[in-house]
């Protein structure tokens, strides 16, 4: 319980430069309750917490921010900021090195390209563009500092 809330509350300050992040965005660079569902739920203003998954001695939780109004401002298009932490469920410790990409399904059933995420102040994220309502799958593929690869998939709903 205890791993949980560090990490919980690692996972809210460092989505604090997020939002930062996304007023002031520069293109290109930019714990533990077993069996706690929350996707779907929001947190503070935007933040959407998709659930966690294990996979092989790695949890993931991953989450959208909405930063759709902050991009129009400047122009561009990108709706989301998708982003994802793990932690090695052994020690219980962030895991903050390795190669993340995301492919996503949107509500038509295309999958796109893999997305890069970038290693972010404790998460891996990248700005993303959900366009049209409905149901995006999101499929999480990970290449982290043990070697293993690892997928993990997540859903959300747009309404």
């Amino acid at each position: 319980m205890r791993k949980f809330t560090v990490l919980l509350a690692v996972l809210i300050i460092s989505a604090l430069p997020i939002a930062v992040s996304a007023a002031m965005h520069e293109h290109g660079e930019h714990g533990k309750m077993e069996g706690m569902k929350h996707e779907g739920m929001m947190t503070e203003k935007g933040m959407i917490m998709l659930g966690d998954q294990t996979v092989e001695g790695v949890k993931a939780m991953a989450h959208l921010n909405d930063v759709k109004d902050a991009m129009a401002k400047m122009g561009m298009k990108e709706t989301h900021h998708f982003m994802a932490a793990f932690v090695d469920t052994a020690s219980g410790n962030p895991i903050t090195e390795g190669t993340v990409a995301v492919k996503i399904k949107n509500p038509a059933g295309k999958e796109s390209e893999p997305v890069k995420l970038p290693g972010m102040e404790g998460h891996f994220g990248a700005d993303i563009v959900l366009p049209e309502k409905g149901e995006y799958l999101f499929k999480v593929g990970t290449k982290l500092p043990d070697g293993k690869t690892r997928q993990y998939e997540f859903k959300y709903t747009i309404k």
